[in-house]
């Protein structure tokens, strides 16, 4: 919608400046709380080997408690089919907050569940559940976050207000991974193999409660509240037409999304859910030095805390430059350093594998910073949802959220350590294959949607520079 306050030039958009970072600071807020419960999970995965699965078969625990975490990510793609067409019905911060308790809930249940020495086969069973409830609401959240921030951010500066919806990813990382640390450090080991290690799950429920007060509080402004009534206008209509246009005339932008989810994706998890397993235990049976626990989660929440700082410099730096420069960096960045950083990382040496954690992440922010504002751009207004929020899905699912599952798997099966680096160069090859054909969204308008800029001011020139 055009909005004119103030005198504003007919066909540009300014928004409120107040109002926009209220709404990136709620969907970040939210992200943390999403994103914390999976880093709790990846973090304490060695833990939840010994309560839920069979003493007597470590590596079938392994890959089970992967299996459990892959397992949220085949039901995010139906997650995504209901939850996007339910936001375009009732609201999308109403959706957004269905979704951040549901998370909070699966989480906070999965606390609850008795050991495999209690209930016995029950204790796996019912910790899937949990992680398809996880899963499912995932499936509801970023897409539609991500797509509300690049709406309504002026068009110069969507690079620095979307990075701060990964910002909210690595903190809530950061935090799972911190009070998963400290919690069993500062308990009695009777304790800690009790209810202490529970008590990260418990977590969850508070900030759930959190997170939907400060959703429903959002503010949906008139230019929100028409696009969601044209949406649901539409959905009342055509909604299997509009997905059946989406395959038939945008699969090409599918196609490109998933190359960025992928190469964006598959170093995020390959970093925050399997480093923790790669450095403590299946480097031991590659040949490998092993580091302990304390002191790698240590290592990784350090850096995890690092890169919410740089992420948004990054960001800012993507509204100057372009997306691209910095996407590129990104891709040719892990082709080449992939082996390196696998090399450094089975040494055993405490400074080496903090380096080459440290180059892990900053190649990979290189795409966090960027790509909740390059997907956007790649599908016009009247599809942007749809299409973000599925073929965001359809890839995180089936290569990204398996990262942990299938490199136990094969590292363990065949004794080589590098399957990693081999798997980080795959996907980065598939997002280096996308940036040929991507023009660069930086500075430009949303497809289908008017410029947005901060002021009336701005809006004024850049009427007068058209002319």
């Amino acid at each position: 919608m055009t909005q004119t306050a103030g005198g504003a030039p007919e066909g540009i958009t300014v928004t409120d400046n107040a109002t926009m970072k209220r709404a990136v600071g709620a969907a970040a807020v939210g992200n943390i709380t999403e994103w914390f419960d999976f880093g709790v999970y990846a973090y304490l995965a060695t833990t939840i080997e010994e309560q839920f699965f069979p003493p007597d078969n470590p590596a079938l625990a392994q890959v089970g408690v992967f299996a459990g975490f892959a397992v949220s990510f085949l039901v995010r793609p139906l997650g995504g089919l209901f939850f996007g067409p339910l936001g375009d019905r009732i609201g999308r911060t109403k959706v957004l907050s269905i979704t951040v308790i549901m998370m909070a809930v699966g989480t906070f249940l999965l606390g609850f569940i008795p050991s495999y020495s209690a209930i016995g086969i029950w204790a796996p069973i019912l910790l899937v559940v949990c992680r398809v409830v996880q899963g499912f609401s995932t499936g509801g959240e970023y897409a539609g976050a991500m797509t509300f921030i690049a709406e309504y951010s002026p068009d110069r500066r969507r690079g620095f207000f979307g990075s701060f919806l990964e910002c909210g990813t690595f903190i809530g990382y950061a935090l799972g991974a911190t009070v998963a640390t400290i919690i069993p450090l500062v308990s009695s080991p009777e304790f800690a193999s009790t209810w202490a290690w529970r008590i990260p799950f418990f977590i969850a429920l508070p900030l759930g409660i959190v997170g939907v007060y400060l959703r429903v509080k959002l503010e949906e402004t008139p230019a929100f509240q028409t696009l969601l009534s044209e949406s649901e206008e539409r959905e009342g209509q055509q909604a299997g037409a509009g997905i059946k246009k989406l395959f038939r005339d945008y699969w090409p932008a599918m196609l490109m999304a998933g190359g960025l989810v992928v190469a964006w994706n598959v170093p995020n998890y390959m970093l925050t859910s399997y480093m923790p397993t790669y450095l403590e235990e299946n480097v031991k049976d590659v040949g490998g030095t092993a580091i302990d626990s304390t002191t790698s989660q240590i290592l990784q929440i350090v850096i995890l805390w690092a890169a919410v700082f740089v992420i948004p410099f990054l960001g800012r730096l993507s509204d100057r430059v372009g997306r691209k420069p910095i996407l590129w960096a990104g891709a040719i960045g892990t082709i080449v350093l992939a082996f390196p950083m696998i090399l450094v990382l089975k040494s055993g040496s405490v400074p080496l594998v903090a380096l080459g954690l440290a180059v892990m992440a900053a190649l990979l922010i290189c795409f966090s910073a960027t790509c909740p504002s390059t997907l956007p751009a790649l599908f016009p207004t009247e599809i942007r949802y749809g299409g973000l929020s599925i073929s965001f899905n359809i890839f995180v699912s089936a290569f990204a959220g398996t990262t942990s599952l299938i490199m136990t798997a094969v590292v363990l099966a065949t004794g080589w350590a590098y399957w990693p680096a081999v798997y980080l160069i795959i996907f980065a090859v598939a997002g280096a294959a996308v940036l040929l054909k991507l023009r660069d969204p930086a500075g430009q308008p949303l497809p289908g949607s008017n410029p947005a800029v901060s002021t009336d001011q701005e809006a004024r020139e850049l009427a007068a520079s058209r002319g």
